[in-house]
């Protein structure tokens, strides 16, 4: 009998409080040398729109916290699955600052955050171990990969993934590049059973770690407005990390679909980690170019224009919107090839392939 890697479930966490791009007006942004820049509020923000594709962004409420939202839809994936959540074996969850009380920049990372997510859902079971990921925003698509060995190792049968991330606490204001993060959660059930159909599960997964002269692409720092505090917030060196994942990104999703003995004609969607609109697009017509082919029409949805970028949270949640049929003109159907893949901090990339 074939076992095999399956998603049998999903969850999402949405926060309601929304920051549209005009909200953004009333700032005064700074450059790298602590110097206001000189262009207009509006021609900064409408630049920003046409580049990321990002209108608004979602915060969760001051109330909620990292831990909160992974619990929230972890356990709509646990409901979704259908399965006892006593018969898990493990609990991961992917982040990058753990949990971050409103209006401070503290992370808080013990206990860890998959440990607070067992005791929110009260699952008692101590052969379910909980453990976190941190991979920078391909931490979700690493835990995953884990599973999966996991799996085959024979090590595990029933997993809960999820990926929770605050960055709204974590941002510079005075930098614009904050007008690109957001905080949401999601999460999946991931079994290993039966297949209920040929060849359906994890076809092939890829990773890659780059960390020499990429190492701070993204990082920690003070912030671009001289105020006299210590504290560092999320960086980003934009055109590096632009220029990286076009350069890498669509190369080790050719190498996942050609170790999955896959042709890119058969995908049927790639859900790429959601950063920037315009970046994944090329990427996409890259990957493409691979092979000498133009890409499929409708391939690859997106959720950036209305959620911003969640990190960790973004390829879940776009997974379980487009199954949940809230991503117009997309759906996913049993035999369906989805191809994830996913940049950021590190550098790290990867990339799985899927069969629904």
């Amino acid at each position: 009998m074939k076992f095999a890697s399956l998603i049998t479930g999903t969850g999402a966490y949405i926060p309601n409080k929304i920051l549209k791009n005009t909200d953004f007006l009333s700032h005064t942004f700074y450059g790298p040398s602590g110097q206001p820049l000189l262009t207009p509020t509006a021609s900064i923000i409408e630049k920003f729109k046409n580049i990321t594709g990002i209108a608004e962004r979602r915060y969760a409420p001051s109330h909620i916290n990292a831990a909160d939202m992974a619990a929230i839809a972890g356990w709509q994936a646990l409901i979704n699955s259908d399965i006892d959540p006593e018969t898990l074996d493990q609990i991961v969850v992917a982040h990058n600052f753990g949990n971050v009380a409103y209006d401070t920049i503290q992370s808080q990372n013990v206990p860890s955050l998959s440990c607070r997510v067992k005791h929110i859902l009260g699952i008692n079971r101590p052969e379910c171990i909980a453990f976190d990921v941190m991979a920078g925003c391909p931490g979700w698509l690493h835990a995953v990969i884990q599973s999966h060995a996991w799996f085959t190792a024979g090590m595990a049968q029933r997993v809960l993934l999820i990926g929770s991330e605050a960055l709204s606490r974590v941002i510079d204001p005075a930098d614009r590049d904050s007008m690109i993060f957001s905080d949401g959660a999601g999460a999946v059930v991931m079994e290993y059973r039966p297949a209920h159909s040929g060849n359906a599960g994890i076809l092939g997964c890829c990773s890659q770690t780059h960390s020499i002269e990429e190492l701070n692409y993204i990082n920690m720092a003070g912030s671009y407005r001289p105020n006299g505090n210590d504290a560092v917030y999320i960086k980003m060196k934009g055109r590096k990390v632009y220029e990286y994942a076009l350069k890498h990104v669509p190369l080790i999703m050719k190498e996942c679909l050609d170790k999955s003995g896959i042709p890119v004609s058969e995908v049927n969607k790639i859900l790429i980690h959601q950063a920037n609109e315009k970046m994944d697009e090329e990427i996409i017509e890259r990957l493409y170019a691979l092979y000498g082919v133009a890409p499929r029409p409708n391939v690859m949805p997106m959720s950036i224009q209305w959620l911003g970028n969640s990190s960790v949270a973004t390829i879940p949640t776009l997974y379980h919107l487009i199954r949940n049929n809230k991503i117009a003109d997309h759906k996913i159907s049993e035999g369906d090839i989805l191809l994830f893949a996913s940049v950021g901090a590190g550098m790290n990339i990867n990339a799985v392939c899927y069969r629904a």
